[in-house]
C-alpha cells in the first residue's frame, strides 16, 4: 500500500525532523510512504476573515494539486471522526482489502483546511478537539500509522 502525507508548512525544529525520519524508516517495512511538503502562506497578524479564507483557499489549491485522482483522501480535521488506534488500524486494513492501494492523509496549515479540500476528502479524521502545531501533528500521524500496521500484523505495540 502507498501512504501519502500531504502537509502544509516546513518542519523547522530538528527534533521533529528526527522523529519524522524515524517513523518513516519504521514504516518502510509495511508500506511505501511519501511525504509531500507544501509551502504555507504568510498570515498577517489580525488578518480579516476574508484574508484568512483567501489564504486557506490558496493552500487548498496546492493541496488538491498534490492529491492523485485515485487516492482515498483522509483529511485531518477537528470536526472529523475520532478513532482509537485499533479502529484506525482496522480502517486502513479494510481499505486495503477493498482494493484501495493509495491513501493520502492531509494536514492543513495554521488556519486549517479549505472547504474544497474537505469536500474532496473521503474521510475526515480527528485526533482531538484540541489544536496541534502542524509539525507535531505530522509526527503524531506517522506514529499512529506505524502503530496501525503493528496492530494489523499482530506485532507488539505499547498500549
Amino acid at each position: 500500500m502507498r501512504i501519502n502525507v500531504v502537509c502544509v508548512g516546513k518542519i523547522k525544529e530538528k527534533f521533529y525532523t528526527q522523529a519524522v525520519e524515524e517513523y518513516s524508516k519504521r514504516l518502510s517495512r509495511y508500506c511505501k510512504l511519501d511525504i509531500v511538503e507544501l509551502p504555507d502562506e504568510k498570515t498577517p497578524d489580525n488578518a480579516s476573515d476574508i484574508v484568512n479564507e483567501q489564504i486557506k483557499n490558496k493552500e487548498g489549491e496546492r493541496i488538491l494539486s498534490a492529491i492523485k485522482d485515485d487516492a482515498y483522501v483522509c483529511a485531518l480535521a477537528i470536526e472529523g471522526k475520532m478513532l482509537d488506534s485499533v479502529e484506525l488500524s482496522e480502517k486502513i486494513e479494510r481499505l486495503g482489502i477493498e482494493g484501495t492501494s493509495n491513501i493520502t492523509f492531509v494536514i492543513g496549515g495554521s488556519l486549517g483546511l479549505a472547504d474544497a479540500v474537505l469536500k474532496r476528502a473521503d474521510y475526515k479524521l480527528s485526533f482531538s478537539r484540541m489544536t496541534f502545531p502542524h509539525q507535531l501533528m505530522r509526527v503524531i500521524l506517522l506514529e499512529q500509522i506505524y502503530r496501525a500496521y503493528r496492530i494489523m500484523k499482530n506485532e507488539p505495540y505499547h498500549k
